[in-house]
C-alpha cells in the first residue's frame, strides 16, 4: 500500500467523525484533524482504533498523542507497516 492508497484510507476513516464535511472535502496532509476537521478528542481514539483495525497495526499511546494531522497518520501508519 503506497502513501496515496493510505492518505485515502485514512480520510474515508475520519469521514464519519468529522464535524465540518466541507473542510474535509478540502484536507490536505496539513489538516489538523482536532481543529480544522472538528473532530473531538473522544472520537480521536475511536479514529486510532480504527487505524489499526483496518491497518491491521498497532499504535501506542505515546505515537497516538503525536497524530495531529492527516500527514501524521499517514507518516504513522506508514512507518509501522513497514
Amino acid at each position: 500500500m503506497d502513501r496515496t492508497e493510505v492518505y485515502n484510507k485514512v480520510v474515508e476513516i475520519i469521514g464519519p467523525f468529522a464535524k465540518d464535511p466541507e473542510a474535509l472535502s478540502k484536507a490536505d496532509e496539513k489538516t489538523n484533524i482536532l481543529t480544522d476537521l472538528k473532530v473531538n478528542s473522544a472520537r480521536l481514539v475511536d479514529i486510532i482504533l480504527d487505524f489499526e483495525d483496518k491497518f491491521d497495526i498497532e499504535i501506542d499511546d505515546d505515537a497516538a498523542d503525536q497524530i495531529m494531522t492527516l500527514g501524521d497518520a499517514v507518516d504513522k501508519i506508514v512507518e509501522i507497516k513497514g
